[in-house]
């Protein structure tokens, strides 16, 4: 299970890309390589994922498919196109979901799975500082719209993730599960701008 990552308070945007893009690319790679057959993988992004507008076809492709070592080369990658780390985050999390979806197959031919979970505004030491922030007003308005209206727990997550990784998901594989208590439906039907 991948869990490291920088929230946009926590970093400039150099390294946001690093941890969050980077990082997640390396461990899907190097642990494909050695899973081994009936296991079972996951990394963490994020709801912010879905909020990064829908990349072009090719850009997608290309950051789902680049070898690690070449995707901060990748002109879509570049820090300079990001006007801050916020954008920095969703992107990064938005590509997690396309890595884990292409890495899904050659998991699947060592017989293996993997997924990814995009967690909410859940209550950690990161998100306290992300709601003592500047947008932190903009996260707590989420919370108030979502259908769960209020901070999503580790052990949500972590329910999510023991069932992920459990012989009870084995036909799951390549999939991104959203936990984030309904804040994206909130945003989708239009009960928060």
């Amino acid at each position: 299970m991948h869990t490291a990552g920088l929230s946009p308070v926590q970093a400039p945007v150099p390294a946001v890309l690093a941890v969050d893009l980077l990082g997640v690319a390396l461990v899907l790679e190097e642990f494909g390589t050695v899973v081994a057959d009936g296991g079972a993988g996951l990394v963490i992004a994020s709801m912010a994922g879905h909020f990064h507008p829908p990349f072009a076809a090719e850009d997608a492709r290309q950051l789902a498919t680049a070898p690690a070592d070449e995707l901060l080369s990748l002109p879509i990658a570049a820090a300079s196109n990001f006007a801050d780390s916020g954008h920095a985050y969703a992107f990064a999390k938005q590509a997690n979901v396309l890595r884990v979806q292409a890495a899904s197959s050659a998991w699947g031919e060592r017989g293996a799975r993997v997924n990814s979970i995009s967690p909410g505004v859940i209550a950690t030491p990161m998100t306290h500082a992300e709601l003592s922030g500047e947008n932190g007003a903009a996260m707590q308005a989420m919370i108030d719209a979502s259908n769960a209206r209020r901070l999503g727990t580790p052990a949500d997550i972590a329910a999510a993730a023991e069932f992920l990784l459990s012989p009870a998901a084995s036909f799951i594989s390549g999939t991104d599960l959203l936990v984030d208590g309904g804040v994206t439906a909130a945003v989708r039907s239009c009960r928060l701008g």
